[in-house]
C-alpha cells in the first residue's frame, strides 16, 4: 500500500548534512533545561542555523563572538541576561543554557554542540 511505501522511504534530517566531509553527532540540548552536562563543556564546535543562510561549522570562540552579534540586535534583551555585565557574559549565558535565540517574531537562530572527534582523544 502507499501507507507502507512511505514508511520505508528515508526521512530527510532537520539540519541538513549532507556533502559535508565531517561526521558530526549533533547533541541536542532539551529547551527548559540547561546544558549541564560536563561534556557539552568540552565540546568546541558548534553547527549554527540562521534562517535564510547556509549552517555554518564554528568553533566556541567563533560561536560565543557570533553570539555577542545576535544579542546586539536585541531591544530589550531576555530578561535572565540583563544584568549580566557585557555581551561575553551574555553570549557565554547563552552558550552553557540554551540553543536558541528569538530575535524578532518568527526569526530564531539556533546553535548546536557538535564532536568532531570521538571522547577521549
Amino acid at each position: 500500500s502507499s501507507t507502507s511505501a512511505a514508511r520505508q522511504q528515508p526521512r530527510s534530517s532537520a539540519f541538513p548534512m549532507a556533502q559535508q566531509t565531517w561526521q558530526a553527532a549533533l547533541i541536542l540540548a532539551p529547551r527548559p533545561s540547561c546544558m549541564s552536562d560536563p561534556l557539552i563543556r568540552e565540546l568546541d564546535h558548534y553547527v549554527v542555523l540562521e534562517p535564510g543562510c547556509p549552517q555554518q561549522l564554528l568553533t566556541a570562540a567563533d560561536t560565543l563572538a557570533w553570539l555577542m552579534q545576535q544579542l546586539q540586535r536585541l531591544e530589550p534583551l531576555p530578561a535572565d541576561l540583563r544584568d549580566l555585565p557585557d555581551g561575553a557574559a551574555r553570549a557565554q549565558r547563552l552558550l552553557e543554557t540554551a540553543c536558541e535565540l528569538e530575535l524578532e517574531p518568527g526569526i530564531v537562530v539556533q546553535w548546536f554542540a557538535i564532536r568532531l572527534e570521538p571522547p577521549g582523544r
